[in-house]
């Protein structure tokens, strides 16, 4: 028998659930339960699914691999392996960097200042309208190559810089484009509503992309043409308030999309109550959620997406992870890359998340695999490590996981394994 990846002797395997329990989600108390084997061996087969897992001392776990070959056969020796972790919040596809708005924020410019002068996402609309098909591929797979390095093997990937049903679909296709290509699986996310376009309103934006826009991308769907995930709006004051929101998301969800979007970040609009009323997957944010708002994320299982760059870049409060968590709120975390919060690590977003919102680290990595799996529907076959889910997993250079949030921006990664295949390897 042959099999693609064997990697054995590990000081510590974290599959994160306890292999054959089917957990596609953890909230409350049990997102801070972590699932690990000592001296542990996993196997993945040539299906690029994970084939085994055990101790190195089960004879009869062992008995299985009697005279099997392994395309690569690794010593984990002194070493640890978690899964591939999850990116849950992306703005990957864009050109024009927005560095001279970093200085206006060091000099006291707030978000929705700079958004008032024609910065911000409408600056960034302008450069991708611009730029061709081919050149913003460029830039995702430079990027993309750059999460890899930090261990992300899964992300959502949002859309959100065209404002128009053109630039929206160019920007769509290339996302398209770099999934056939790039080893990190993306969950692309249709975000027209991410600002309001220049001479236009806010509800006429709102009927473009009702009846126009979704329209259009279920056609492109149907016939194959994109593949799509979820439908996003960024709901705030100024932009699309909550009524135009829900208008937005239940047509995307009546054209097959999962609902994942921007809620409460800069202002409590009460768009988490409304959401959470119309079967919503996730929200991300929160920095400003109301605690009738917790309630009701909790009631209806929605997932609290949370982006410690956020609050970090633009000097804003923290959403109030501890009190989520406590309500049984299941939280996940992304690096909410974008022009504004350039960050392509989750093992530094990981960090963040212990110090600056005071998760542990086991609801920390809970929060980077399975939870975020889930918020984009990929539990079941991404986010931990168990028998028939996908082979993604980080081989870390240091006997305890822990290291790999603790050495913040240089974490130890020695090797990420994609469907059971070396995609970096130090």
């Amino acid at each position: 028998m042959r099999y693609l990846l064997r990697i054995r002797n590990l000081a510590q395997l974290v599959c994160v659930n306890e292999p054959g329990k089917n957990v596609l989600l953890k909230a409350g108390s049990d997102q801070n339960e972590v699932f690990l084997i000592e001296r542990g061996t996993i196997i993945v087969g040539l299906d690029g699914l994970i084939a085994g897992i055990g101790r190195d001392d089960d004879e009869d776990f062992n008995s299985q691999y009697i005279g099997a070959e392994f395309t690569n056969d690794i010593d984990g020796t002194g070493k640890c392996v978690i899964p591939g972790l999850v990116d849950s919040h992306t703005h990957p596809v864009w050109s024009g960097d927005r560095v001279h708005e970093f200085a206006m924020k060091l000099a006291g410019a707030t978000y929705m200042d700079i958004h008032k002068i024609g910065g911000g996402i409408n600056f960034t609309v302008r450069h991708v309208r611009e730029s061709t098909e081919a050149e913003l591929e460029t830039l995702l797979m430079e990027r993309l190559n750059r999460m890899l390095l930090h261990g992300t093997t899964l992300a959502e990937a949002k859309t959100g810089y065209g404002l128009d049903l053109e630039t929206e679909l160019k920007m769509l296709r290339v996302l398209n484009s770099a999934m056939t290509k790039h080893p990190i699986e993306l969950s692309p996310t249709f975000l027209g509503a991410h600002s309001v376009p220049s001479g236009s309103t806010p509800e006429q934006a709102t009927v473009d992309i009702v009846e126009n826009q979704i329209p259009s991308l279920k056609l492109m769907i149907e016939s194959g043409q994109v593949k799509c995930d979820n439908i996003d709006v960024f709901c705030e004051k100024g932009v699309f308030d909550v009524e135009q929101t829900r208008r937005i998301l239940q047509e995307g969800k009546n054209a097959g999309l999962a609902i994942n979007f921007h809620g409460e970040e800069l202002s409590c609009l009460h768009s988490v109550e409304m959401a959470s009323e119309i079967g919503t997957t996730a929200i991300s944010h929160l920095e400003e959620i109301s605690e009738e708002g917790i309630d009701a994320m909790a009631k209806n299982s929605v997932i609290a997406v949370l982006l410690p760059t956020t609050a970090h870049i633009l000097h804003l409060q923290p959403p109030p992870a501890r009190k989520m968590i406590q309500r049984g709120v299941p939280v996940a975390l992304g690096t909410d890359f974008n022009p504004n919060a350039h960050c392509l690590s989750m093992p530094f977003i990981m960090n963040l998340a212990c110090v600056q919102m005071r998760l542990t680290l086991n609801e920390a990595l809970v929060g980077a695999t399975i939870n975020s799996a889930a918020s984009i529907k990929r539990s079941h076959t991404h986010g931990s490590l168990d028998i028939g889910k996908v082979g993604d997993m980080i081989l870390i250079n240091a006997p305890r996981w822990e290291h790999i949030a603790y050495q913040m921006v240089d974490p130890p990664i020695h090797a990420v394994i994609k469907k059971g295949h070396l995609v970096v390897s130090k």
